[in-house]
């Protein structure tokens, strides 16, 4: 069972991603969500919105300590903001659970969004990917993988049983991303 948090954001899209795997789902909506879970998706979507919801919802807190504690976890676009140590610039909430430096639209606004063929270590074949007010990464720790680039900037990391991606592949019908994350929850 997967979780997926259902504050705001792509909540559908992920779903019907991981069940067309066969994997089952539940959205993650209070902190008794959480429970026997094999892995979390954190949606994309806006960033401060879902912050401000987990905070108020009384799950910044619970999130923080599963992911930390080793749940499995993919954040997409917001989700990986949600999931970084810190942000370039500005404030928000933050799960702080990724050693990453993220900075917030860093493609540029809605009217600057794009789809590009991406190469992902792993991966024989190129992933088309969606970027939507896409945020980059501006640095990482060292104990994080960077999976994949664009323009020189990190949009795809690992780190342990936490992967996170800047684009969307929950917009496409190539599941290789979300079958890369299912494997790991049952590595982990």
């Amino acid at each position: 069972m997967i979780g997926i948090l259902a504050l705001q954001g792509d909540v559908r899209e992920h779903e019907l991603m991981l069940e067309g795997l066969g994997v089952s789902t539940r959205q993650v909506r209070k902190v008794d969500d959480l429970d026997a879970l094999d892995g979390l998706v954190i949606p994309g979507g806006e960033s401060t919105t879902i912050g401000r919801l987990a905070t108020l919802y009384g799950l910044m807190e619970p999130l923080r300590e599963a992911i930390a504690g080793g749940l499995p976890t993919y954040g997409t676009c917001a989700g990986l903001i949600l999931l970084a140590d810190r942000l370039a610039e500005g404030t928000q909430p933050l799960l702080g659970v990724l050693d990453v430096v993220v900075r917030r639209n860093a493609f540029g606004n809605q009217n600057d969004s794009f789809e590009a063929d991406l190469p992902i270590r792993g991966m024989i074949d190129p992933f088309h990917a969606v970027f939507i007010r896409a945020p980059w990464i501006d640095s990482v720790g060292e104990s994080v993988e960077v999976l994949a680039s664009w323009e020189g900037h990190p949009i795809m990391v690992r780190q342990g049983h936490i992967l996170a991606s800047a684009f969307h592949p929950e917009l496409t019908k190539d599941q290789r991303v979300h079958h890369l994350f299912v494997t790991m929850t049952k590595e982990i």
